[in-house]
């Protein structure tokens, strides 16, 4: 009999746990905070939103966890990845395989620890928010929920087929060939609308649907693009758009256009709270160094300019050091870099 684990089951892992266990699945919901562990097994996982469902869960911290997982679905921070990694690698079976859900690029660092064969990738195209212990809010659409999972280097088709039917209890999983490119698409939306977001202090509804946030955002897409496109990137569509025909520009009036199609690009994903906010929230530290940090490092790299990812790190740097609040009029901050 498979075993399968969430490791770092917060907003994200609580839903996916639920969806996995309501389709039929048995499946460990892993989390350090013992407060969200006992409500998710007293009462049981409760997901409202754009959803409303309870589901009877099995939760359990850290230390509890037992025997050999054939797939664990990475969840937390990149900024445990070392420590967490090295602990689970004892905890997968022989063929086991720990499927990194995470933001930014982090696949070549967890396959350090536990090898190529042991290490897969997988683009969550969607959004939640822990609302308190055990109570977690779906902010995508239901319609829009989907996974995008390319085949790895070491990864037999046994592993790769394993993962996706255990993803597809909770919705459909695309096939990516180009999983980099994907990737990269990914961190393009986190870096703008996770980033501005957090800046402003809202969703990626208060970035897309204000012409302040519109107006930084989609040069800070621009920037996405050069840097990845410097570094051999070709990025994957997502959701079936090809984001890089839709909002590159090299005029003025094609970033007008690029512009007024933000919010309708955003509509089913605006209500998304962004993580690196509710770290901060919580008084936690964020990984915008996984995020727009990763842009800005590639762009030194390929000798690319990103003023604009370069600010966003800035100022949720001085929010994280209590500087500065995470509020609307932070975007002020971005007015000399639009001339």
């Amino acid at each position: 009999m498979k075993r399968y684990a969430i490791y770092g089951a917060g907003s994200l892992g609580t839903v996916l746990g639920a969806y996995i266990t309501k389709n039929g699945e048995k499946i460990d919901l892993i989390n350090r905070n013992k407060a969200h562990v006992a409500a998710l097994n007293d009462t049981g996982a409760h997901i409202t939103g754009t959803v409303e469902m309870t589901v009877p869960v099995t939760a359990i911290t850290p230390d509890q966890m037992e025997g050999k997982y054939d797939v664990i679905l990475l969840l937390t921070k990149q900024l445990q990845n070392i420590e967490v990694v090295t602990m689970l690698k004892d905890y997968l079976s022989e063929s086991g395989v720990i499927v990194t859900l995470q933001n930014g690029l982090p696949e070549p660092d967890i396959a350090e620890i536990v090898g190529e064969n042991h290490t897969m990738g997988c683009v969550v195209e969607w959004g939640a928010t822990l609302a308190g212990p055990g109570h977690c809010i779906l902010t995508s659409d239901p319609e829009s929920l989907s996974f995008h999972m390319g085949k790895m280097k070491g990864i037999t088709d046994e592993q790769y087929v394993l993962v996706k039917e255990l993803l597809e209890k909770m919705c459909p999983v695309h096939e990516e060939e180009n999983l980099l490119g994907a990737r990269w698409s990914k961190l393009l939306i986190n870096a703008t609308f996770s980033g501005l977001g957090t800046v402003m202090g809202g969703t990626f509804g208060t970035v897309s649907g204000t012409k302040e946030g519109r107006q930084v955002a989609i040069r800070c897409m621009k920037e996405c693009i050069d840097v990845g496109r410097a570094d051999g990137i070709s990025f994957a569509p997502v959701q079936g758009k090809d984001i890089t025909k839709l909002f590159y520009y090299t005029g003025t009036l094609k970033r007008m256009f690029g512009t007024l199609l933000l919010p309708i690009a955003m509509k089913k994903h605006a209500a998304i709270e962004p993580s690196m906010l509710q770290d901060l929230k919580n008084k936690k530290p964020c990984e915008v160094d996984a995020i727009n940090g990763v842009v800005c490092e590639y762009g030194k790299k390929n000798n690319i300019p990103t003023p604009i990812n370069n600010r966003i790190a800035e100022v949720i740097k001085k929010i994280q050091a209590g500087e500065l609040e995470p509020k609307f009029e932070n975007i002020r901050l971005f007015d000399d870099l639009l001339k």
